[in-house]
């Protein structure tokens, strides 16, 4: 789970990771002989039983800079990622980092760059807001809306939703699932975890190869297996 690639010197929320850091943990991946996918990839390999070389790659938030720094790394190492953008902000900012700094979003265009490189187009809902504290109709606007701008705006039906902050509840993962999303991606999703509040790993500036290959382990001992659902 990434969410921001360039230099950042202010960066209270620690989502930022710098080109040099990404591309060692790329890397670090490639000389495992682990191969980054979207997260849509990687469920259709596990289908079909040939995942186990396959290491889910995601960015959360849409920033501008996904295109700018971390696909041409991406494509460089041979991997690809699903980057989950926010619709509604389409050219904004981060403005629910309270503490800043602002930092630009993927426009129309920059989206449409993503995808054409080959990476995987999610939703993120469209504003950025905590979904298990919203009404059911502005629930439903952050999930089936989003879903239905992002097909206007790549031609393609999205197949991933990431819940943001990571928050998750029975109510919010039923209304992506009732969107027509093929899975939801959350972050440590406790007993709701399955297909539809996929848990994931967190990558920061500081994850050198001992600290991503303790976070490996960790990660595959700790999970539940997939219901299925």
């Amino acid at each position: 789970m990434y969410h921001s690639v360039g230099e950042c010197a202010d960066d209270p929320y620690l989502v930022t990771v710098s080109p040099d850091r990404l591309e060692q943990q790329l890397r670090w991946l490639t000389r495992r002989g682990l191969t980054g996918v979207g997260i849509a990839e990687l469920l259709r390999a596990r289908a079909d039983g040939r995942g186990s070389r396959l290491v889910g790659l995601t960015f959360d938030d849409g920033y501008a800079d996904f295109v700018e720094h971390a696909v041409p790394l991406l494509r460089r190492h041979g991997h690809t990622a699903t980057v989950f953008v926010l619709p509604g902000r389409l050219g904004g900012s981060n403005e629910w980092d309270e503490l800043g700094p602002r930092k630009p979003l993927l426009t129309e265009d920059g989206i449409r760059a993503a995808a054409a490189a080959g990476m995987e187009i999610g939703s993120h809902g469209l504003v950025h807001q905590d979904l298990t504290a919203t009404a059911d109709g502005v629930l439903a606007d952050e999930v089936r809306g989003s879903r239905d701008l992002l097909q206007e705006i790549t031609g393609t039906v999205p197949e991933g939703f990431c819940y943001p902050y990571g928050k998750v509840d029975a109510r919010v993962v039923n209304a992506v699932l009732a969107a027509g999303y093929a899975y939801g991606c959350a972050v440590a999703a406790g007993p709701l975890t399955g297909t539809f509040a996929l848990p994931r790993a967190y990558v920061g500036e500081q994850d050198t190869d001992a600290r991503l290959a303790a976070k490996r382990v960790r990660h595959l001992v700790s999970r539940r297996p997939l219901d299925g659902r």
